[in-house]
């Protein structure tokens, strides 16, 4: 007995030190995941506005929730808005996790505030065939005065030394990016201190972005992309709903619509889909508005242009109104959002077509709508009011008149004798009331 709990015993102790290595290998794997590097990834290609401000913010904040080992930014914009420039370049500032920001891919370009945001990275990086510059602000194109265009560039010039000084880059070549448009190449920008590196595709950026040691908004930090998990976060239907009705020339044909189905259901009541179509459509078109630098004395010149349209449908203007409501639409149309630079105004391919629809629009459906009000009823009492027919008995009290080839009950105030031609006064219930024609004639089926 002895002997057989013994057996028992050694062989326990056998299976436990034979389980110590299947333990501490499970622990190990379990450690290495656990350990394994995270970094996110974003794409955005396009004009720097709210929408792209609200995709680089939700990011960057997601990357500091999960203690991300960086934030790579693949970057790709012709330039955009100050204020969501701005916007951007605070949450890079203030992020304690390591941004990055990558020019890329091939053919790729940071211009204007684009360089702002790759400068105020805490690595910089753009790929072959790609450039950086052209950062003159230019929204103000000379129109606001010499003293405040120099204001506006000194404001731009003393921002971006101050984001190339933080990150340790070359301040005199940014200050030119601004002053004078300069722009370079990859090579260039990288022989010049702009950027840390030259990657050609993303995975030799991981490799070169091991082992960077970065300081951010928390302290020094160094980069560890061996074996990382890469997350690449896409923009969401949401923000890309949005990214499609900011850009101005769908904001614009929006509105136009709107005032279409506006006008419409006021002209011809009763319609209804027109109404509710131009009611969601203008709502939307004043919702992407708040994404746009619009002026708003251009929209009111596009609807005093519309309400011009109206009004020489109306009116013997003799084409006085739709000429002013012509040139009204599209000088609105041009400087709807002037303020916001080229990179936000309207396409002249959109505004031509748009004014010629708006016109033959109001001239054709407009007048066709007011045409049909004006024209005479041809059902029911209105429709026999003026009638003309023939009394196919005498009629004084009472009697009965044959009108549009139906009998019908009829009275007179004056005797009418059978045959005569009558005219349809009122009608009263069921019967009419009816008078002798001016121009009496019988009928060839009178008394029939």
């Amino acid at each position: 007995m002895a002997m057989c709990k013994m057996r028992h015993f050694f062989l326990l102790l056998l299976l436990f030190l034979l389980s110590l290595p299947c333990v501490s290998w499970a622990k190990a794997q379990q450690n290495t995941q656990q350990e394994r590097p995270r970094i996110i990834v974003i794409d955005y290609e396009g004009v720097i506005n709210p929408v792209a401000s609200q995709y680089m913010e939700e990011n960057i904040r997601l990357a500091n929730r999960s203690d991300a080992q960086a934030l790579v930014i693949e970057l790709d914009t012709p330039g955009g808005l100050d204020s969501s420039m701005r916007s951007i370049i605070k949450s890079i500032i203030g992020s304690d996790v390591p941004v990055v920001v990558y020019v890329a891919p091939n053919g790729a370009r940071a211009a204007s505030a684009g360089v702002f945001i790759t400068l105020a990275a805490n690595v910089a990086a753009m790929a072959p065939g790609t450039n950086i510059g052209a950062a003159h602000p230019v929204e103000i194109g000379g129109k606001l005065g010499k003293t405040m265009e120099e204001k506006v560039t000194n404001d731009a010039v003393a921002y971006i030394k101050s984001i190339a000084q933080l990150r340790g880059r070359n301040a005199q070549w940014a200050e030119k990016a601004v002053r004078e448009s300069i722009s370079s190449t990859a090579s260039e920008a990288l022989e010049n201190g702009v950027i840390n590196l030259i990657a050609r595709n993303r995975g030799d950026l991981f490799e070169k972005l091991n082992g960077v040691k970065v300081v951010t908004a928390s302290g020094p930090r160094v980069i560890n992309t061996t074996g990382a998990e890469v997350t690449v976060k896409q923009m969401g239907f949401r923000l890309r709903a949005l990214s499609a009705l900011s850009d101005p020339n769908v904001a614009y044909i929006l509105m136009l619509l709107g005032f279409y189905g506006i006008f419409f259901e006021i002209v011809s009541p009763g319609a209804i889909l027109p109404g509710v179509i131009g009611a969601i459509s203008l709502i939307t078109a004043f919702y992407a508005f708040q994404m746009l630098p619009v002026n708003y004395a251009g929209v009111l010149l596009v609807l005093l242009a519309i309400v011009m349209f109206v009004l020489d449908v109306k009116l013997a203007s003799h084409g006085a109104l739709t000429a002013g409501g012509i040139i009204s639409m599209t000088i609105g149309s041009l400087m709807l959002f002037e303020r916001g630079g080229p990179l936000l105004q309207l396409s002249i391919a959109v505004i031509v077509p748009a004014v010629a629809v708006t016109v033959l629009f109001f001239f054709f459906t407009v007048k066709l709508a007011i045409e049909a009000r004006r024209r005479k009823p041809v059902t029911g009492m209105e429709g026999l009011k003026g009638e003309t027919g023939f009394a196919t008995t005498e009629i004084n009290v009472q009697g009965t008149a044959r009108v549009h080839g139906e009998l019908w009950s009829a009275w007179s105030e004056e005797p009418i004798k059978a045959g005569e031609r009558v005219e349809v006064l009122s009608m009263e219930g069921l019967k009419l009331k009816v008078k002798k024609a001016q121009k009496n004639t019988e009928a060839k089926e009178a008394g029939k």
